[in-house]
């Protein structure tokens, strides 16, 4: 019965992987059609999220039968409620990814991005596209060493988020270029704040430690 069981917990775990394998190849495209301003390539972002939402969908429907049927408890129950959070935050940056590619959508065959700010968000995406690659890292091989970088790329991003703003500041932009730049940059931030509360919920998983610093409900 226990081995069932640990397969069941196993093929949470799986999914989870695969979830922030799709996600980092989304913000890896949408990194590259907003440079470009590809439009295909946005689109095969856009149309690929619905796997990942797929995805959540099955992971908790196991999750919520996991629950029901077998009545986990102590380390084992913090697995199962841990993995059913991490997965909708893994959801989220999947949507990010596509927030991004749909910008590129919007103003095509413009560019969303105004070339006084192509830099700053080549940084961005630079950035995200990082931080997606160590949750993809952490989630498949649970440790403590990408913690720290996680952090250091979401402050990275944090920083970045906070430039553009004084940059508006300073610029002649359009309404709809600020808005564009805008929206841009606050997807990235997202995303990085994502990744954080990823880590730290398997930092919790791995030392027993619930840092006061977890971010609850992060949208």
């Amino acid at each position: 019965m226990r081995e069932v069981f640990q397969n069941e917990l196993d093929s949470l775990a799986d999914m989870l992987v695969e979830m922030t394998q799709k996600v980092s190849v989304a913000m890896e495209k949408s990194k590259e059609a907003l440079r470009t301003n590809n439009l295909e390539l946005a689109e095969e972002v856009i149309a690929a999220d619905v796997e990942i939402d797929r995805l959540q969908l099955e992971l908790d429907k196991s999750a919520a039968e996991i629950l029901a049927l077998q009545a986990p408890v102590a380390r084992d129950l913090r697995v199962v409620i841990a993995t059913l959070r991490m997965s909708a935050s893994i959801e989220r940056m999947g949507d990010l990814a596509r927030h991004v590619s749909q910008q590129v959508r919007i103003r095509f065959p413009e560019s969303a991005v105004p070339d006084d700010f192509r830099q700053i968000l080549k940084d961005m995406t630079t950035a995200a596209v990082r931080i997606a690659h160590a949750i993809q890292e952490l989630v498949s091989e649970p440790g403590l060493d990408a913690v720290p970088t996680i952090d250091d790329l979401d402050e990275t991003l944090d920083t970045l988020h906070l430039a553009v703003f004084t940059k508006i500041a300073g610029s002649n932009l359009s309404p709809s270029q600020v808005a564009d730049v805008t929206l841009l940059s606050r997807y990235l931030e997202r995303f990085g704040d994502h990744a954080v509360s990823i880590a730290q919920r398997i930092e919790y998983l791995l030392t027993g430690s619930w840092t006061s610093e977890l971010i609850p409900g992060t949208d």
